[in-house]
């Protein structure tokens, strides 16, 4: 009976084995979930420096964060991210739009935005880029 439990407890271990090597890699869906997560908490909470880090490295090159920009994000406090809409344009680009509720360290005054997101899957690198950079938040952005 001892000669059976080496091969059960052997191709156990080899389905556990490739089981949690599954979970490791994830799934580009999987990986879209976790990135838009991650991205609505960083910009919730103000982690510029986070959500900046998935921002597209060619729109990043072309359009670099600058002090000012810093600056505005420093002088609000997102209230509210609320998605109001996905579409999956291909198997590689999602379009996003999102409503950002806003309030004026300052002045208290309260805005909402509405932030168009385009993300596109980067298959070498196995992770999700957004393309359109950070929302804009300039006083009189609609």
């Amino acid at each position: 009976m001892s000669g059976h439990r080496l091969p059960i407890r052997l191709l156990f271990a080899a389905l556990l084995l490739a089981l949690l090597a599954a979970c490791g890699v994830g799934s580009q869906q999987d990986i879209r979930t976790t990135t838009l997560f991650n991205y609505a908490g960083a910009i919730r909470w103000g982690h510029i420096d986070d959500a900046w880090s998935m921002v597209d490295p060619d729109y990043a090159a072309r359009h670099p964060l600058s002090t000012l920009d810093r600056q505005r994000f420093e002088q609000v406090q997102i209230t509210g991210y609320q998605v109001k809409g996905s579409q999956m344009l291909s198997e590689e680009e999602m379009l996003q739009l999102v409503e950002i509720r806003l309030v004026n360290r300052h002045t208290q005054a309260e805005r909402v935005i509405q932030d168009r997101q385009l993300w596109r899957w980067d298959k070498d690198a196995r992770r999700w880029w957004l393309t359109t950079g950070l929302p804009d938040i300039t006083p009189g952005t609609p």
